[in-house]
């Protein structure tokens, strides 16, 4: 073989050794994209995917295909497949940036780093508003919900009973997994309860001759009657006046909760009238459980409620909001004579 033959095979070899690095080049770079470069598509069902308790590979793939969340889903699969995602779907909510891969995504899926929700609670009313802000922020369902409030098993271990279980509830800010059940939801919401009962409160409430659920119970009641917070605890004062000569609380938003309706402005004897272990019309002492979530500071103003002879109170006529505190009938009826006159001129009934 001459020289330039030799020049010329050893050159076409070269070629083809250099076209066999760049091909295997281009498709490790082509798998390496595949695993750590983007694939998330338009991510319409927006930036959070919810994966319920119990749920399947198959159905998180679906999720993810029809919610928008990767782009290419056969690579989404091979990857998953091979990280063992299958058998270790994790429920949660999770948050999925544009621009994801494939390899960031399973190792968030698969470690079940979940995004944590805030469950923000006001005031409420009645179990029905305590069950649909819970179900709409977290994933048990109402059902769930009204099981557990009607547990009066589960309930006993915590404390508490199907008429006090509100009381367990004081508004705040919390933050629960997305998929943390009923049971837990409420016994996470029970273990704020006693932390915020220290002993300072629990001395203070036993100084008043109450028990923390029967602080509360009476807090909502004064949260009802005003908006002032400068004057709910003399209110406060008024009803514990009242536990203490056995006088009936007659404490309007009694009847209100007791015929389930609020919007109630003007409270009539067909409404004192309605039987209800919570009409306080017809029976003495506190109703069976609160009527409402009472804010920290309302429950804070019965444990400070000064030592007064008031018995009675009454809406003031100029419908400020505050009210006239009596000692006596005859002063109080003269108060609530003048209240029920502004009615009746501003037609209110």
């Amino acid at each position: 073989m001459n020289t330039k033959q030799g020049r010329k095979k050893k050159g076409g070899t070269g070629i083809w050794v250099l076209l066999s690095v760049l091909l295997i080049v281009i498709a490790g770079s082509a798998v390496a994209y595949k695993i750590f470069g983007p694939n998330t598509g338009d991510m319409h069902k927006g930036e959070y995917l919810y994966i319920p308790t119990g749920a399947s590979y198959m159905l998180v793939l679906d999720e993810l295909v029809e919610g928008g969340y990767i782009d290419d889903a056969a690579s989404f699969d091979i990857l998953a497949k091979r990280a063992g995602y299958p058998g270790k779907v994790k429920a949660g909510k999770y948050k999925i940036k544009k621009g994801t891969s494939n390899y960031d995504l399973i190792r968030k899926l698969r470690s079940g780093r979940q995004e944590p929700v805030k469950l923000v609670i006001n005031k409420l009313r009645t179990k029905q508003d305590f069950i649909e802000i819970v179900s709409k922020s977290l994933e048990p369902d109402s059902a769930e919900i009204a099981e557990m409030l009607a547990d009066s098993v589960f309930l006993a271990k915590l404390d508490f009973d199907t008429n006090t279980a509100m009381a367990a509830i004081i508004p705040d800010t919390y933050e629960f997994y997305w998929n943390t059940n009923a049971r837990k939801i409420y016994a996470r919401l029970a273990e704020y309860y006693v932390r915020f009962w220290d002993d300072d409160r629990k001395q203070r409430a036993w100084g008043k001759g109450l028990k923390p659920v029967q602080v509360m119970t009476l807090a909502s009641i004064v949260e009802e009657e005003s908006n002032k917070n400068d004057e709910r605890d003399t209110i406060a004062s008024v009803y514990i006046n009242r536990l203490k000569h056995n006088m009936a609380l007659q404490a309007d938003p009694t009847l209100k909760f007791a015929v389930n309706d609020f919007t109630i402005k003007r409270v009539l004897d067909i409404h004192k009238e309605y039987e209800s272990p919570y009409n306080t019309y017809l029976h003495t002492g506190l109703p069976p459980g609160p009527i409402a979530t009472p804010s920290k500071t309302t429950i804070d103003a019965v444990l400070d409620a000064p030592e007064t002879d008031y018995l009675y109170f009454c809406a003031k006529e100029d419908f400020s909001g505050y009210h006239s505190f009596a000692s006596n009938y005859a002063q109080h009826m003269k108060n609530a004579r003048a209240y029920q006159k502004a009615l009746d001129e501003r037609g209110i009934k």
